[in-house]
């Protein structure tokens, strides 16, 4: 406790003396934090923490230079490597998964790490793995917080929910953030959560209370919440003054109630300690600090060179050759929501460790009703009968909330796991966007290699349906091709469809993939089963037709779209069209875009998703930066208005790209 409080004041210095560049208090939570990491067992338990966390990862083992090796930014920080600000400690030898800045975000992910364990261990297990979630009060107040419980809850996971409330969330004290000003009443009457209320300040107290709470999450009585009520003497950050919201009288009273202080009275007053025995503990421990600053700052800083490096996996490649593999056609041709039905079937038999889950991709959550019902399968039924083959525990419905979807299906997969999830209708997917910037596109990158969570997030999109209207018809890709260390697929055909799946899954990134709901049905996109192990790599074209006389840079429904416009052109004007279908919109390939526009030296790029700041803005700056010296015209682009997608089939006509509007580009661009 006394070590965790003189890190503080160390980083404090570091941060005078321009050796640190941020510094965030963890003072005031140390008993409560040093009491949990006691009752962990090392190694195997599981903690997902927050930036107070200090104590609690003290005690599960990480040192004071591991510490501070972090808060210069050091190339040796083993948490990060210098890419996260101090008090983010990432440890996967400790079980201690990487947390991010973000408030709350982490208890959903701690929901999939929990359920990992329960299905590695079972329904009958004697005693369960616990995974210790860490928050501050102020983090109830979010939404994916609420979701963690209704989730944990619901599936009764072995789940610790460590509250650590000091009364402030920055400046907005507690009353102003939880109605009655208390967690812990606010949950009482939550079905399958039980609730334990202590003092974390008083040591004692803590241990006593935390270990009821473990023991109730190791014999498989469900989740519990324990509502800590600690101390914030310093405050939220370096550039918080906690006198400008706190009073005098406030803070004395605070003092009165520091956990180390009274901690040391206790063992005064019960003869375990005597003052000479303390103040040799406070000296050691000045002298271990003092060694660990000062071998922190002599460490280097990270090579500017590094930046790059684990953006992505190192280890698997979906761009190579490996991923590249010939189609053995059989049957009569499928559509593509057969073929992805067809892909997850295959996958699931082949890896155990696939789970697939989401809203209403089920057959039937009631399983013993399954004789009796023709089974749902998921709005679009891509997922139809993968339940009644591979068991409910592997195939199941989730609640109506898009960041439990995606946060459960991180923590799974930092377990290992591979979860193939679905969000229902990509308009629906801005609830998960958090989970999905914030914490798993990041996760690799920011713990330096520690952690990572490959997994996919299966999304019909788009519009040409009739009658989606403004919540089933958006496009939006370029939102997420501008987020590092997320794959984008985007396939146009059956066989592309089942192959870029299958690389999805056996990749090792997280992958979003789209899948247009016009192209689930169509005949012209049919294809033969192209068996169990085609795949199609990342980031390679198509050329599905061959021209020299311009460039049509495409993919999802435009490609078809472009290849009847290709058609009409030629018919008329005689002009030899060359369409691309990128199939991967993050990588995308560049290398078939630039030989394909010095070929012909006309290009347009053409796609459903708004004009103004899509996709193929950046196609565009990047040909006319690049390849300006081969180009004969203006680089033409063709996208839907600037505009939601209307729900009257006339207004959604008007507004989303068609295939005139693509041969009146062509015939633009060709005559200039």
């Amino acid at each position: 406790m006394y070590l965790s409080r003189r890190l503080d004041d160390r980083e404090l210095i570091l941060k005078r003396q321009n050796q640190a560049f941020f510094q965030i208090s963890c003072a005031g939570h140390e008993a409560i934090q040093v009491a949990a990491g006691m009752h962990m067992r090392r190694g195997v338990d599981w903690l997902y923490p927050y930036y107070r966390d200090r104590a609690i990862c003290l005690t599960l083992g990480v040192t004071p230079l591991e510490m501070l090796l972090q808060t210069v930014g050091a190339a040796a920080d083993p948490a990060s490597g210098g890419r996260q600000m101090p008090t983010h400690w990432s440890f996967p030898e400790l079980n201690i998964v990487t947390p991010s800045s973000a408030t709350g975000t982490q208890c959903l992910q701690a929901v999939g790490c929990a359920h990992a364990s329960r299905l590695a261990q079972g329904d009958e297990a004697e005693e369960y793995e616990v995974t210790v979630v860490c928050a501050g009060e102020g983090s109830t107040s979010e939404g994916e917080f609420w979701e963690s419980i209704n989730a944990a809850s619901l599936e009764k996971l072995p789940l610790l929910y460590l509250i650590e409330d000091n009364g402030y969330a920055i400046s907005v004290p507690v009353e102003a953030q939880t109605p009655g000003g208390s967690i812990s009443k606010l949950l009482q009457s939550f079905p399958g959560l039980s609730i334990y209320e202590t003092d974390g300040s008083d040591f004692q107290a803590s241990f006593t209370t935390l270990e009821q709470a473990f023991q109730h999450c190791r014999n498989g009585g469900g989740p519990a919440l324990v509502h800590a009520h600690v101390t914030r003497p310093y405050g939220h950050s370096q550039s918080d003054d906690v006198a400008s919201y706190k009073t005098p009288a406030e803070r004395e009273e605070e003092d009165c109630r520091d956990a180390i202080q009274r901690f040391a009275d206790v063992l005064l007053q019960e003869g375990i300690a005597k003052r000479t025995d303390l103040l040799d503990i406070q000296a050691g421990i000045e002298e271990e600090v003092q060694r660990a600053a000062i071998e922190a700052v002599a460490s280097p800083p990270p090579k500017p060179e590094t930046v790059m490096h684990y953006l992505y996996s190192p280890d698997v490649d979906p761009t190579s050759a490996a991923f590249s593999t010939e189609a053995k056609l059989e049957g009569e041709p499928r559509t593509m929501v057969d073929l992805i039905n067809v892909c997850m079937d295959d996958e699931m038999a082949r890896d155990e460790r696939i789970y697939v889950f989401g809203e209403d991709v089920a057959d039937c959550s009631r399983e013993e009703n399954l004789e009796q019902v023709k089974g749902k399968g998921g709005v679009f039924k891509a997922t139809l009968g993968l339940q009644r083959k591979h068991g409910g525990r592997r195939v199941f419905n989730s609640p109506i909330a898009e960041a439990a979807i995606v946060g459960r299906g991180t923590g799974m997969a930092t377990r290992g796991l591979k979860p193939v999830v679905e969000i229902q209708f990509f308009d629906y997917i801005w609830p998960a966007m958090m989970q999905i910037r914030d914490e798993l596109a990041s996760l690799r990158w920011r713990s330096n290699n520690g952690f990572s969570a490959p997994f996919v997030m299966r999304v019909p999109i788009g519009g040409y349906l009739n009658g989606g209207s403004v919540y089933h018809s958006q496009s939006g890709e370029s939102t997420f091709t501008h987020i590092p260390g997320l794959r984008v697929i985007f396939p146009s055909n059956a066989r592309d469809a089942n192959g870029l799946l299958r690389t999805a899954i056996r990749c090792d990134d997280p992958v979003l993939f789209l899948e247009h709901k016009k192209l689930y049905r169509e005949t012209y996109n049919r294809s033969q089963y192209p068996g169990p192990d085609y795949m199609v790599p990342f980031g390679k074209a198509a050329k599905v037709r061959e021209g020299n006389d311009l460039t049509v840079v495409t993919y999802g429904a435009l490609v078809q779209k472009s290849m009847l416009a290709a058609a009409n052109i030629a018919e008329e004007t005689g002009a030899s069209i060359e369409v691309l279908d990128l199939r991967s919109l993050s990588p995308y390939d560049w290398e078939a875009i630039a030989e394909s526009v010095k070929k012909t030296s006309r290009v347009i790029v053409v796609h459903e998703d708004m004009l103004s700041w899509g996709f193929g803005s950046e196609i565009s700056a990047r040909i006319a930066s690049e390849l300006f010296d081969y180009l004969d015209a203006p680089i033409g682009r063709i996208g839907a208005m600037d505009v939601w997608v209307a729900y009257r089939p006339e207004l959604e006509r008007e507004i989303l790209p068609q295939t005139k509007h693509v041969e009146a580009e062509m015939r633009r661009i060709l005559a200039y």
